[in-house]
């Protein structure tokens, strides 16, 4: 307590002193623990009593203290290069609030009775606005918007996109909070359950090999040239079958019999063979047991999909086939039509999905039809609710100043004179002048824009995913401005790059790494130490991030033919194909995602020329029945539509966030007082000075201007 007094002096280097002192304790009082074990246990321990005590709504105190610091912006706008200096007071504050919403957000077994209770209060302390008007994830956002605008270079971004991150996954909730909340809204709406989960089917799927390169293909024919290869007259191709039962950490050496090591033995080779020696599969176990093969399901591993309109497309196409006539949307009539056309639609009923979108699509269209008759909507509280409406007038600043951030992390973008400066808390004041403390801060450098790209992913994946469930609209609001804003061809430019040489890097010192740091001795850290790194063969980190930027990706292009149409422009295919060499499942699987809805437009030749792919996305991603993806025969891919496509999406969205968070006085709806006395009668307002200039106002507004009764007259 005595500290938390010591944060109201009002010297600002005393206060800075008892802020590192909180730090220290939220870090765990390393200083008086052996292992790794007992700091991690007090660093939690601790977490808990500072919020009990009011630590955080202290630190919220300093915090906007430190933003409406004009002295602090204005000295560094003033200096040519900004360092770790500048930012000393935002990056203590930030860092013990990461430290405790992280260790709050995080439930264990060995819990305290009362800290469950204590989670919940912070929870609806951070979600809903108690003091403050708005939600803490928005004091966040507006930091990132400050910083992109050049009036704040000094804040120190990564810790504040780590801390959004993170107060976005506690207040709405992970992917599995999600996946409890759809069943749970489907099962309010009266929809039927859902198929399957979707997260239990992406943790047992298997990655398959990676497709040939027109690159591979040519050193493979010169090397065919070159010497004589015994082949198998028959071999079995891996991606066709998925739950095959060999071990997915085999080594795929000479022997194996694989149609991958028969086609590829290049130069190339080597350089996927760290990958390859181990595929890369979060939740599978290094042995299994001859039960658990037995267990795995033949076939495929998703439920066929129908829409509604699929049906309608269907029956239109079958009337006017047969009988010469359609009826519209009327999909229960089948006078006339052939038996096969009867099995066809049964079927076709029976993988019927109806999401909550479409739901809430259908709502949307009542309410605007009959708002008089149908009245308020009645708008659930949520924590997502209340962040959109406090985002929404803002929402546009706040996407195209973290794909700003995005594009100056991006390992593919090249040093401009008017791009952001994304190093201002990784920089010291003084550079390096050996060569090890070059390679130190090399990596640094490195890390540093790793984790911006793998924050800003994770958090513009989890809006996209909590608002599509909120409502449809909301979720269409912001990817129609990441849309505005060059996502997708920043997405691109991302994936433009080795992507194995990614997903290997090294940019991290395992001995440096906290609470290892703290409590073992390290070890004197030479060159090449450094540059031989740590024997991890791949850094999750990336992979976390490419994953949700393909998620990101499929999510702005699902049903939106014009965005598929960019992906074609921007010649994505070649693209996502190299990016399939990385054999993790979940990645590839949306990678096929993307490379399936692009198909049709990209031609016969490039079909033949793939036929590996298109086993791939055949088993591996879900199937639509009626779904043409692999011929151009689409009824939706008319190109002249795209543009009206896009129109009329605005105009739904912008008709949603009108009729819903926009009140305005002067509605067409709204009571009109027609007494004139009364309106006479109203007292106005009027500024503190207008009586000294009254005057002059009715001079110049009333007797010198002119009176035209004849336009009175004739106005109608």
């Amino acid at each position: 307590m005595r500290l938390l007094d010591g944060l109201e002096v009002v010297n600002r280097d005393k206060r800075l002193r008892v802020a590192r002192a909180i730090l220290y304790l939220a870090q765990g009082v390393f200083g008086d623990c052996d292992n790794e074990g007992d700091v991690l246990h007090w660093s939690r321990h601790n977490c808990f009593l500072l919020y009990q005590l009011g630590t955080f709504t202290a630190f919220l105190e300093l915090l906007n203290m430190e933003i409406d610091n004009s002295q602090a912006c204005s000295s560094a706008l003033r200096k040519p290069a900004i360092s770790l200096a500048d930012s000393t007071e935002l990056r203590v504050l930030l860092s013990v609030m990461y430290l405790m919403v992280e260790n709050i957000r995080v439930e264990q077994e060995t819990d305290a009775p009362g800290w469950k209770t204590c989670r919940e209060t912070f929870r609806m302390e951070l979600s809903f606005p108690v003091h403050a008007e708005e939600p803490f994830a928005m004091l966040l956002f507006t930091m990132v918007t400050k910083f992109c605008s050049g009036h704040a270079p000094h804040f120190p971004m990564r810790k504040v996109l780590l801390l959004l991150w993170k107060v976005l996954l506690f207040t709405l909730g992970g992917f599995e909070a999600l996946q409890e909340l759809k069943v749970r809204k489907r099962e309010e709406l009266g929809l039927p359950p859902l198929p399957e989960d979707s997260i239990q089917v992406m943790r047992s799927m298997r990655a398959a090999s990676p497709p040939t390169c027109s690159i591979e293909l040519g050193e493979q024919q010169q090397q065919k040239r070159g010497g004589h290869r015994s082949r198998r007259p028959l071999v079995k191709q891996d991606s066709l079958d998925i739950y095959n039962e060999r071990d997915p950490f085999k080594n795929e050496e000479g022997g194996v019999d694989e149609e991958e090591n028969d086609d590829v033995d290049s130069g190339l080779e080597g350089e996927l063979d760290l990958m390859e020696r181990d595929a890369v599969i979060p939740a599978a176990p290094a042995q299994r047991l001859p039960i658990e093969r037995v267990s795995f399901p033949k076939g495929l591993p998703w439920a066929p999909k129908v829409r509604q309109k699929d049906i309608e497309h269907f029956l239109e196409a079958s009337r006017n086939k047969f009988i010469g006539f359609t009826l519209g949307q009327d999909t229960e009539t089948l006078i006339g039509l052939p038996r096969p056309i009867h099995e066809s639609v049964k079927t076709l009923k029976q993988h019927k999905y109806v999401s909550i979108s479409d739901i809430q699509i259908k709502n949307e269209e009542e309410l605007e039809k009959c708002p008089m008759s149908l009245g308020e909507e009645e708008v659930q509280e949520t924590p997502c609710e209340v962040l959109y409406r406090a985002m929404l007038y803002n929402l546009p600043q706040y996407m195209i100043a973290l794909l700003k951030i995005l594009l100056a992390a991006a390992p593919t973008s090249k040093a401009k004179t008017d791009s952001i400066n994304i190093l201002a808390d990784v920089l010291p004041e003084e550079m390096p002048i050996t060569v090890l403390q070059s390679m130190k801060l090399g990596i640094d450098v490195n890390r540093h824009k790793e984790i911006i790209v793998k924050s800003i992913s994770a958090l513009l994946l989890l809006l996209l995913k909590h608002f599509k469930l909120n409502h449809i609209y909301q979720f269409e609001y912001v990817s129609q401005h990441l849309v505005f804003a060059n996502c997708i061809p920043l997405i691109l430019k991302f994936f433009n790059q080795n992507i194995m040489s990614y997903i290997t890097a090294k940019n991290s010192i395992s001995v440096l790494d906290y609470p290892h740091c703290t409590v073992c001795d390290l070890p004197e850290l030479t060159a090449e130490s450094l540059e031989a790194g740590d024997n991890n063969q791949f850094c999750w980190r990336n992979l976390f991030s490419c994953i949700n930027l393909l998620r990101i990706l499929n999510k702005l292009t699902k049903w939106k033919h014009s965005r598929t149409m960019m992906l074609v422009v921007f010649k994505s295919a070649p693209i996502l194909k190299r990016a399939l060499k990385v054999k993790q499942a979940m990645m590839q699987l949306y990678v096929l995602k993307l490379l399936k809805i692009q198909t049709k437009y990209l031609g016969r030749q490039w079909r033949k020329s793939n036929m590996k792919t298109m086993s791939a996305i055949y088993q591996k991603v879900r199937h639509r029945m009626n779904d043409d993806w692999a011929y151009g025969n689409d009824i939706d891919a008319r190109p002249w539509d795209f543009q009206a496509e896009e129109c009329t999406l605005r105009a739904n969205i912008e008709a949603f966030n009108s009729r819903r968070y926009d009140k305005p006085q002067d509605s067409e709806f709204a009571p009109v007082d027609n007494c004139l006395q009364s309106v006479l009668g109203q007292r106005l307002e009027l500024p503190k000075d207008f009586h000294y200039s009254y005057e002059l106002w009715l001079e110049r507004e009333v007797f010198s201007q002119p009176i035209r009764w004849e336009e009175l007259l004739h106005y109608q």
